[in-house]
């Protein structure tokens, strides 16, 4: 066997693969003279030939770089400056700058059945697997442990970006050209399969698939399960749009049922959809590994990796843009009142949730500012009433959300969570809260009942005190369902989906058509 000899220095590890028949001596660490050696040796037989693996979008159905982009900007959203710093520098030094994300768990990754069943096929055939990224090393070394299959691993380092022409000359000095197979799935994999002897794809868009053809007719094509419009709709949580219909409050307050309002209405209600769905996108983006641990979360597209984390980077300013453009066709008011929201719900996805009991407070304040859309798209002075009631319920409803995570943590005797501050030892303040703020929501209703604005507006204003009884039995009803840990995960949708919920809201539509 040929040994390649490096004498012990003070660096990092090398980013690059021994050829074969060579030993490589690496440094265990960084900062310490620790050696190991890797050993390869040389095939006897094509049926030996090495198997090169991808990492990005092909072991795993993610991107390492704008996983821990966006996570590093969830925990320091000043942090951007110093990215667009490294990256002036090039793209090896940005990926060096994020190569240690707090929160970075390999177990958690999104990884291929696919690949890892070749993967495992070739180690039982006797072949050597190497794993080759253009992610950085530290990122590609904890992957390549945690998988436990690889003999070795080539990746990025803080002057070298392991990408493309670069990563496929590096494959060649190692295992010679046609001397490996090799495993990828986008055009930054195009120069490899050029150099290799069998190439293999997997979730290649169409142009790479079609260049992919006319370059390796008989490339193999694994199989995946291709993003649908529902796995889009569920990215953009099309079913939380439910909550924007509180736009159209002020005018039932009102009593203004005219087409024109309506549709002015309608077309708020399209705008707080967008931008709700870009903010969405984004909080996922950020919630990355926070979500791949919880126990429903982990099933949304992005962090399941049923679309492509690009993808989602590339819909939020589309439909930012597109909410941008209808909120600006219905008034200038109103856009203010979008462009305040968006504000708002991107310092609580940076910053606001992560502070104990202020991120419940914004939360009620976000559903309250949709209302306040709706009575300015809407021309319509809102009630204070109004307003002060949202607050109560939607803080009450928000304290019930974190109760549930919170009790779900408990109950797995996980920790404390990072994300949040709280403590799992709060749960029983915070059921406290949530009734408080959900028995005041009653006491604002009760006082509106009495007021002079009612005696305008209903025929028969006393018939209104029967919906107190409504809301008092629908609020202690989900605080004991959330306590017997039988409530959604978003109190909001549970109460889309609940039976007794729905008859309860119909009950108390009723009653208030009736007072009219």
């Amino acid at each position: 066997m040929a040994q390649f000899e490096l004498k012990p220095q003070r660096l990092h590890r090398t980013a690059l693969g021994p050829r074969y028949g060579e030993s490589v001596e690496r440094p265990y660490e960084d900062d310490e003279t620790h050696w190991t050696t890797l050993e390869i040796e040389t095939p006897s037989t094509d049926k030996l030939r090495p198997l090169v693996v991808d990492l990005d979008g092909t072991l795993i159905a993610s991107d390492l770089l704008i996983e821990t982009a966006f996570s590093e900007l969830g925990r320091r959203p000043h942090s951007l400056f110093e990215m667009l710093t490294a990256l002036s520098k090039g793209k090896a030094a940005l990926k060096h700058r994020l190569s240690e994300p707090v929160d970075f768990d390999p177990s958690t990754l999104p990884y291929d059945p696919e690949v890892l069943a070749l993967i495992r096929q070739a180690r039982a055939e006797g072949r050597p697997v190497y794993l080759a990224s253009a992610s950085h090393q530290r990122l590609v070394e904890s992957v390549a442990n945690h998988i436990g299959e690889f003999t070795g691993w080539f990746a990025s380092n803080e002057t070298t970006n392991l990408a493309g022409a670069r990563k496929a000359q590096q494959l060649v000095e190692a295992f010679g050209e046609r001397g490996f197979d090799y495993v990828g799935n986008d055009a930054a994999d195009l120069p490899v399969w050029e150099k290799a002897a069998k190439s293999i794809a997997i979730r290649t868009p169409a142009g790479v698939r079609k260049k992919l053809a006319r370059q390796c007719p008989e490339a193999e094509h694994l199989s995946h399960v291709r993003p649908t419009w529902r796995t889009w709709a569920k990215m953009m949580r099309v079913h939380q749009y439910a909550k924007n219909a509180l736009i159209f409050l002020p005018i039932l307050a009102a009593h203004l049922f005219t087409v024109e309002a309506f549709a002015q209405a309608l077309l708020a209600f399209v705008a707080f959809s967008l931008c709700a769905s870009s903010i969405y996108i984004l909080n996922d983006l950020v919630d990355l590994q926070d979500d791949r641990g919880h126990r429903s979360k982990c099933k949304r597209p992005l962090p399941s990796g049923a679309i492509p984390l690009m993808h989602g980077v590339i819909a939020i300013p589309i439909l930012f843009l597109g909410a941008l453009a209808v909120g600006a066709a219905v008034s200038l008011p109103f856009l203010g009142v979008l462009l305040g929201y968006f504000a708002l719900t991107t310092a609580y996805s940076f910053a606001l949730k992560r502070m104990m009991v202020v991120d419940v407070i914004t939360l009620a304040g976000l559903y309250s500012v949709r209302v306040i859309g709706g009575a300015v798209a809407t021309s319509i002075i809102v009630s204070e009433w109004l307003i002060a009631f949202c607050m109560m319920i939607f803080m009450s409803l928000a304290l019930i959300k974190r109760y549930v995570e919170l009790a779900a943590r408990r109950d797995a005797n996980l920790p404390d969570p990072t994300s949040r501050d709280y403590k799992n030892s709060d749960l029983d303040i915070v059921a406290a809260l949530a009734a408080a703020a959900g028995f005041n929501a009653v006491t604002i209703f009760a006082l509106y009942i009495s007021s002079d604005t009612v005696n305008q507006l209903y025929s028969h204003p006393q018939i209104l005190w029967l919906v107190g009884p409504l809301l008092m039995f629908w609020i202690a009803r989900a605080l004991m369902l959330a306590g017997r840990r039988l409530m959604d995960d978003d109190p909001v949708v549970f109460a889309l989906k609940d039976r007794v919920s729905l008859m309860t809201v119909a009950a108390a539509a009723i009653l208030i058509v009736a007072a009219v």
